[in-house]
């Protein structure tokens, strides 16, 4: 393992930066940046590819971060100067280390369910808080799977990662960017599961949650947080659910992430009120 000495923003740092604000350079190089103790020790728990650590020698590392400069074996290794460190660092408290990850192979084929898979599918995310708090409930519900389809906020940008809280280490997240491809993912999945359903959300008034059998394989689709879930795939969903308000209240739908928690959760309850 090479350790390299980056004491100016040259090309070395320049990489850091973009690696941190660049959606296309991060797909270019198939890499992102992660930060804090426990994305970094879900990423080891999980067997993520790490590339490289950052550190800054001036600053005292505690044990944790020693330990993981000593155990995991890296290509390179990078100590940054104080300045650059608080600079690449996106905390109030600096980061006493950073890491570099390489990006998942975004593969349908090779997602594994369990005999009875909840799965869900985020339909256009524009929100990076929001779809790392749907990555978190995910992890939290049992959802074996989300899928992330057409042109959306970046799965790999700072802000979706720190908002799953650790969560999104833990979790099969594809993107699929073609229609086509969910929808002969639809066609596996009823092949393989012959009780497979697909549920569309939409806040109009469908079939309640409550009243839907959520015991059986299922494909829980969510649309965009402003225009909901698209027409080609509320099309091919074989039921579309709602979950209700009260009569009284002025809101008539919750945030996007609020209702892909109660979903998952009513899925959840209902098996394990099922099992019991």
């Amino acid at each position: 393992m090479k350790i390299e000495k980056v004491n100016s923003k040259n090309a070395i740092y320049q990489k850091f930066e973009v690696l941190k604000s660049n959606r296309n350079k991060r797909y270019k190089y198939q890499e992102f940046l992660v930060e804090g103790v426990r994305n970094i020790n879900e990423a080891i728990k999980n067997k993520w590819e790490i590339k490289a650590f950052l550190y800054c020698p001036e600053m005292p590392l505690s044990n944790w971060a020693n330990g993981l400069l000593s155990t995991i074996k890296t290509s390179t290794n990078y100590e940054l100067s104080q300045v650059l460190m608080n600079e690449i660092s996106g905390k109030e408290d600096t980061s006493e280390l950073l890491a570099i990850l390489k990006m998942n192979e975004d593969d349908l084929g090779s997602l594994v369910f369990s005999d009875n898979p909840v799965i869900a599918l985020f339909d256009r995310p524009s929100n990076k808080g929001n779809l790392g708090t749907i990555i978190r409930s995910c992890d939290s519900l049992g959802v074996e799977a989300l899928l992330i389809t057409g042109h959306s906020v970046d799965l790999y940008d700072p802000d979706v990662i720190t908002s799953s809280m650790g969560s999104f280490f833990n979790m099969k997240v594809i993107c699929v960017p073609e229609n086509q491809k969910v929808f002969d993912f639809i066609k596996t999945m009823k092949k393989n599961y012959p009780t497979f359903q697909s549920i569309g959300t939409t806040a109009h008034k469908e079939h309640p949650l409550y009243n839907l059998d959520l015991t059986k394989p299922t494909l829980f689709m969510i649309g965009n947080e402003t225009e909901g879930l698209s027409y080609a795939f509320q099309e091919n969903c074989d039921i579309l659910g709602t979950i209700p308000m009260v009569e009284t209240s002025y809101a008539s739908s919750f945030n996007v992430g609020c209702a892909a928690t109660v979903m998952f959760y009513e899925a959840y309850r209902q098996r394990f009120q099922f099992k019991n």
